[in-house]
């Protein structure tokens, strides 16, 4: 895929007349880390699901490079090189770890062998290849995290859209993800958006944040300015 830019532009979604994103633009370049950052109920996920084909807007429109996106699925965006990790793993449970990883990627016509040597090499970067053989339900919860991210690389995104991947982490494992993150978008030059409520990973990894509250855009830029910016600060960080 060569487009650079995943782009989203006036967003609006209501849910039965509740306006839960208004008039809100996104832009992720490749090579880029960008966290998306606000209190619960801010509109976060629900950006997400709209830049990644899970939710059509009812204002607005996504662009990846030239392409519109209107109407299309998001088994269409996979394809197209934006791809998400999910605040709840759901990993299928009846499944080893490599066939996890490898279900992932039935949308890609590979063959059993192909799908299960990508699968072995996705693990294998992410440092859990030894536990390919293993049912998904007899990993611990940091595991089944990166299993979850081993299935959305197995995919080779262009753009990896990363649902609060740092939720039930203990601090050492929290700063071991922030340099996986970092790593990914080296080693795939993919762009990375980071939905996130650890502030330590968000500042280590992003080199620029976007701040919701209540559906809307309130500070884009740098992390300092973002992280002190009084809007913010009143909405979601406190004084």
């Amino acid at each position: 895929m060569d487009a650079v830019e995943l782009n989203a532009t006036d967003i609006a979604v209501w849910f039965s007349g509740v306006r839960a994103i208004e008039g809100v633009s996104l832009s992720l370049g490749k090579g880029e880390i960008v966290g998306l950052i606000g209190p619960n109920g801010a509109g976060k996920t629900t950006m997400v699901n709209v830049l990644s084909g899970f939710q059509r807007p009812h204002r607005g429109g996504v662009t990846i490079g030239a392409d519109r996106t209107d109407g299309r699925s998001a088994a269409w965006f996979s394809r197209r090189g934006v791809v998400r990790t999910f605040q709840a793993v759901r990993l299928f449970r009846g499944l080893t770890v490599s066939e996890n990883v490898e279900a992932a990627l039935s949308s890609r016509n590979l063959g059993r062998t192909a799908a299960r040597r990508r699968a072995g090499q996705i693990l294998d970067y992410m440092g859990i290849a030894d536990k390919a053989g293993l049912a998904s339900d007899a990993l611990t919860y940091g595991d089944e995290r990166k299993v979850g991210i081993a299935r959305a690389l197995a995919l080779e995104p262009s753009f990896l859209l990363m649902d609060e991947p740092a939720a039930g982490l203990n601090i050492a494992e929290a700063a071991a993800l922030g340099d996986v993150i970092s790593r990914i978008r080296d080693d795939f030059g993919c762009g990375i958006l980071l939905i996130e409520h650890n502030m330590t990973l968000i500042t280590q990894t992003c080199g620029r944040l976007h701040a919701m509250a209540s559906g809307r855009t309130i500070a884009t830029g740098l992390p300092d300015a973002v992280l002190a910016d009084r809007q913010v600060r009143a909405a979601y960080l406190g004084s």
